[in-house]
């Protein structure tokens, strides 16, 4: 599996286009927001000759779906997100205009996460993990071949997403980031959804919202 992403909008996203030998490839949160990064992303498409087959989002934030409307139509591809995040792209001009971003057309959901365990192109396979507490719907992508996880705005470098934001929580998000994202074993690569990239393990022993939690869990078992 080869994976490119680029940087894009005024809210710093990081797109990623993941393929395989056969050519195929998913465009994972298609973020770019103006002509500039439509051909950015373009030619980063054409300069390997890859052939996209499907749009697929982590979650439903403006600054993760502001092109998805524009490679739907550049590629005839379908755009799968849970149906839990609807209600972000309804609300995508309100939620822009808080941060000064100019929103286009929102995207329609040809295909809910929801309904599926796995997500495949060409001869490789993504997982499907449910990572609710940054939206409802939110999810990450998780490639056990080649250690790779996707993980949106749920895990970043040495911090997790805001939960302050509508339909956000705490509780869900460190849930999330514990049962599903801890597990895959600390070399398993993170991909987020804005800066750089990390491991688990890095996350395991340097983020501090991650590491106060397994550190009241160890003391909790320490006491009983």
């Amino acid at each position: 599996m080869k994976i490119a992403s680029h940087t894009f909008n005024p809210i710093g996203e990081q797109t990623y286009v993941v393929w395989d030998s056969t050519g195929e490839c998913v465009i994972i949160d298609a973020g770019n927001s103006n002509d500039c990064e439509n051909r950015a992303l373009d030619e980063l498409i054409a300069l390997h000759s890859l052939r996209p087959v499907m749009a697929i989002n982590t979650h439903g934030h403006f600054d993760h779906t502001l092109g998805v409307e524009y490679v739907k139509e550049r590629y005839n591809i379908p755009f799968a997100l849970s149906r839990k995040d609807q209600f972000l792209l309804d609300n995508a001009q309100t939620s822009g205009s808080v941060f000064g971003v100019k929103i286009g057309r929102m995207p329609q959901i040809d295909i809910d996460l929801d309904s599926l365990d796995e997500v495949k192109f060409g001869e490789s396979t993504l997982k499907i993990l449910r990572t609710p507490g940054h939206t409802p719907g939110h999810v990450a992508f998780f490639s056990a071949e080649d250690g790779v996880v996707f993980t949106g705005d749920t895990l970043f470098r040495e911090s997790i997403g805001r939960t302050d934001l509508p339909g956000g929580d705490y509780s869900w998000i460190m849930t999330s980031i514990l049962r599903e994202l801890i597990p895959l074993g600390d070399e398993v690569k993170v991909y987020p959804g804005h800066g750089p990239e990390t491991t688990i393990g890095h996350e395991s022993m340097y983020n501090p919202f991650v590491v106060e939690v397994l550190n009241e869990q160890v003391n909790y078992k320490d006491a009983e």
